[in-house]
């Protein structure tokens, strides 16, 4: 049944009282929901890959698929959820996501074939688009910009609280159930957040006057130059890989040059031309997340099969470092209300850069002890990082253009995960090829893992570069032109 359209308001006057303490409650609840849901489906996926791939029989760069699809799907959706949320009202869409999520969650908990799940993860990479490119913004349009920090700071703790719940209860659900049960966890939270938004908050939040055209070319173009992109890396090095590559090059460069022409863009390219902080902090976030996203995916992978772990064993030590981002998260978000977030983000992203170079040494003999210390310090590393950036991002643009910020943020976020997975493909490959990681394939396989890493963190050392050259920044003040509704 189609959500029905909120009723459509003048605009609020500059006076107008913001939206009260309860609506401020739900909205932050509703968001932190959607903001565990997400990511708690991606962690406790990728403990149970190697139980997917022996159900399914996938080799290395299938199995790789399983989370390529869904960050594929979610960076080409992000933009364009972001701009329609700005337009159409940022509720709707958020809605509209968490309904997605739920149905297709419940959909591959019963799908039976590898290209059921494949596609299926796709949907649900589209969901995660909507939900991601509106959750930040709503708590942007409801918090003013002294509270926004510590809030955006409690909303991305909840991201890490899903990161840290889903390798252990992922493992624990795939040992005892099976890896089919994951998906079905997270359909009941789906609902109830659903039910929370019916109940608890009528108000909606886009743009005022009449919305412009949407840019269709542009995100045609868009999702046509990653989908080459992508598509030719398990291509490499044949001629139809370069050819692939070399034509999601020249469509994402039409698109760019599209975007500067067009009156009403998907990517206001100007933005980043005159924001310096808003250019330089999604820069360093797009580095950062394509430098530590495939650790999970490498070290499941790695304490399974390198060191013989069973998946309760695997995600307990996996737990450790978004355990430690959630803690810390909301301080740090506090701390950007406060101090100068570019500081604190490079500060985080190098502890994250000297966390990857260590693990770059790890072996079969490496002790258990010795991986959770140094995971626990990318955690803390990480959100020095992630919530200070978050908050300079959404305080760098005016509150009706809040949308259009959270998707940026979120896709080159998503492309930096996109990267860090395409990275990997492109290791397993030319190294390992269209065999699954056995015992004989595993010399190849540590010799990826320690390749890998050392990649990661000569990108960290390049983006605690980006994060200093967006200079000192402060949390903007609001703007009168949101609608309220």
């Amino acid at each position: 049944m189609p959500l029905p359209a909120p009723p459509l308001v003048p605009a609020a006057p500059a006076s107008a009282p913001g939206p009260g303490l309860a609506s401020r409650r739900i909205a932050l609840l509703a968001s932190v929901l959607g903001s565990f849901l997400t990511p708690f489906m991606i962690s406790a996926v990728n403990v149970s890959l190697p139980a997917i791939g022996e159900d399914l029989q996938l080799d290395a760069v299938l199995l790789n698929w399983v989370p390529t699809a869904f960050l594929l799907a979610s960076s080409i959706f992000l933009l364009p959820s972001g701009r329609l949320a700005d337009r159409w009202g940022r509720k709707r869409v958020y809605v509209a996501g968490i309904a997605l999520f739920t149905v297709s969650s419940l959909l591959l908990g019963l799908v039976r074939g590898a290209a059921g799940l494949i596609g299926l993860r796709a949907v649900q990479g589209m969901a995660c688009g909507q939900i991601f490119s509106t959750g930040a913004a709503i708590l942007a349009s409801v918090f003013p910009p002294g509270e926004r920090g510590r809030a955006l700071g409690i909303n991305v703790a909840a991201v890490y609280f899903g990161l840290s719940a889903g390798p252990f209860l992922g493992g624990l659900i795939t040992f005892h159930v099976g890896w089919r049960s994951i998906f079905l966890a997270p359909v009941p939270f789906g609902v109830a957040t659903l039910l929370l938004i019916w109940w608890g908050l009528p108000q909606e939040w886009r743009d005022p006057g009449p919305p412009p055209p949407f840019d269709l070319v542009g995100t045609l173009l868009y999702a046509l130059g990653l989908l080459q992109l992508v598509g030719s890396l398990p291509a490499l090095p044949a001629a139809r890989g370069w050819g692939l590559l070399a034509g999601g090059a020249a469509t994402l460069a039409a698109f760019v040059a599209w975007e500067a022409r067009h009156a009403a863009p998907l990517l206001p390219v100007d933005l980043f031309l005159t924001n310096r902080v808003f250019a330089f902090a999604n820069l360093a976030s797009t580095i950062h997340y394509a430098a530590t996203y495939a650790n999970s995916f490498l070290l499941s992978l790695f304490l399974q099969q390198t060191q013989g772990l069973d998946p309760r064993q695997a995600g307990a030590l996996l737990v450790v470092q978004p355990l430690f981002q959630a803690v810390c998260s909301p301080l740090a978000g506090w701390l950007s209300d406060r101090r100068d977030p570019r500081l604190l983000a490079s500060a985080g992203m190098g502890l994250t850069g000297l966390g990857l170079l260590l693990l770059s040494g790890c072996t079969a003999a490496t002790s258990r002890e010795w991986l959770g210390g140094v995971l626990a310090m990318m955690g803390v590393g990480f959100a020095l990082f992630s919530s200070p950036n978050i908050n300079c991002v959404m305080g760098s643009v005016e509150p009706q253009h809040y949308g259009l910020a959270s998707g940026v943020q979120s896709t080159m976020r998503v492309l930096g995960q996109m990267a860090s997975m395409a990275v990997t493909m492109l290791l397993f490959s030319l190294m390992i090829g269209t065999t699954r990681i056995e015992a004989g394939q595993l010399p190849a396989f540590q010799a990826v893992f320690r390749l890998a890493y050392r990649i990661f963190f000569a990108l960290c050392c390049l983006g605690v570069v980006a994060s200093l050259a967006r200079g000192p920044a402060r949390p903007a003040a609001p703007a009168a032109g949101d609608r309220i509704a």
